[in-house]
């Protein structure tokens, strides 16, 4: 089992900038390819981004790229979102998860834990 809880949301105006984090505890944090996903009322749930194991290897969605940076500090245990020039369409639930496979995949189903979310709303 990982836990995983999500910190840092909040709401900030258009062009501002937010820091999520995901504390993870349970498992060797190391050992999971690491990822955000968002929701939105009334939308399904997306891909924002993804990092490998290590940290070497970085994935983004379209929509985000450029603006957002994710992170890892694998001694920390610690999952990192650096959310710039924010948008109203940012604003969801920010959702971190974990999952056990070698590659990174931007798939919800391949995760399996999840946090319980984050709420960050972007006013214009």
């Amino acid at each position: 089992q990982v836990q995983l809880v999500e910190s840092g949301g909040g709401l900030v105006q258009a062009g501002g900038s937010l820091r999520l984090s995901c504390a993870a505890s349970g498992r060797t944090f190391s050992n999971y390819v690491m990822a955000w996903f968002r929701q939105a009322p009334r939308k399904e749930r997306e891909f924002v981004a993804a990092i490998s194991r290590i940290g070497g290897s970085t994935y983004y969605a379209d929509s985000v790229k450029g603006r957002f940076t994710i992170s890892r500090d694998n001694a920390e245990n610690t999952l990192y979102l650096q959310m710039n020039s924010l948008k109203p369409e940012d604003t969801a639930v920010y959702s971190c998860a974990a999952s056990g496979t070698r590659v990174v995949l931007t798939t919800p189903g391949s995760y399996t834990y999840w946090g319980q979310g984050t709420q960050v709303t972007v006013s214009s």
